[in-house]
């Protein structure tokens, strides 16, 4: 009886742990709220989405957004600089809850991240001088070894380049004054989004994107998130639907795009 009442209590144990072991972790939502603060990983380099001043503060779109979604849950956001190198394995080791700042949605991200609902479509396109514009309409024509392309470290600028442009002479520059590259004729093409081009286009005075509406490869945006986190994700694509039903997404991409408010 002895030996029975023994059993029966270690299988008793036995399930037990096993129950405890079964419990889920808390989803990054309950984290959040329970220590008050929202972890941000942006790369700072990224107009109009993610920039850093000298003075040390963010601004842009994304940061802006950002903002929001700290205040929906009544947090504060403290920001995590990355790079576009160490985005991802910031997000794998849990440096920060959501990654923002112009990320562009790819499948191997997918492989290790969740993405919120799309923000925007956005495509690749060569930025350039305007006067070489006619020279750099179509891929085999900046595929040569003689155009020396100019890309940030990391990103999916660099993965496009590799992939279609093998031939031209590439070169890395951080991603604040890359433009100056071009511009100082160190650099001949830039393979980025539409959107960053078309805001640098504005921004710096005979530089020019080419064919902006005609992408060279499709392209969306969206909010980098830890994996498996579906309570997490389910809230930000909440907050993302409600903010773009209300207007107050499209009000802050107006305050840094020419676009109207209602689209």
């Amino acid at each position: 009886m002895k030996t029975i009442t023994s059993s029966m209590t270690f299988c008793g144990l036995l399930a037990f742990s096993c129950s405890a072991l079964a419990e889920p972790a808390p989803s990054l939502l309950d984290q959040v709220l329970q220590r008050g603060e929202l972890k941000v990983c942006t790369t700072g380099d990224y107009k109009p989405y993610t920039f850093k001043t000298q003075a040390g503060e963010y601004e842009g779109i994304d940061i802006d957004m950002a903002r929001s979604l700290a205040a929906s849950l009544g947090v504060k956001v403290q920001w995590v600089q990355t790079t576009w190198k160490t985005l991802m394995p910031d997000m794998v080791a849990g440096k920060c809850d959501i990654g923002m700042g112009g990320i562009s949605v790819t499948l191997e991200r997918q492989k290790k991240a969740y993405f919120s609902t799309t923000l925007d479509v956005d495509g690749k396109i060569p930025l350039v001088r305007c006067e070489d514009k006619e020279r750099y309409q179509t891929l085999e024509q900046m595929n040569q070894p003689s155009v020396r392309l100019v890309e940030p470290a990391g990103g999916t600028n660099e993965a496009f380049v590799r992939a279609f442009l093998p031939n031209g002479q590439l070169s890395f520059h951080d991603n604040v004054t890359i433009f100056q590259q071009l511009l100082d004729k160190k650099a001949d093409v830039m393979i980025t989004d539409a959107s960053e081009a078309l805001y640098q286009q504005k921004l710096k005075p005979g530089l020019c994107a080419v064919n902006p509406t005609r992408y060279l490869q499709y392209g969306e945006k969206a909010y980098l998130l830890p994996r498996d986190d579906n309570t997490w994700k389910m809230y930000v694509d909440q907050w993302l639907h409600l903010s773009k039903a209300n207007g107050s997404y499209q009000k802050v991409i107006g305050q840094w795009l020419a676009v109207p408010e209602g689209q």
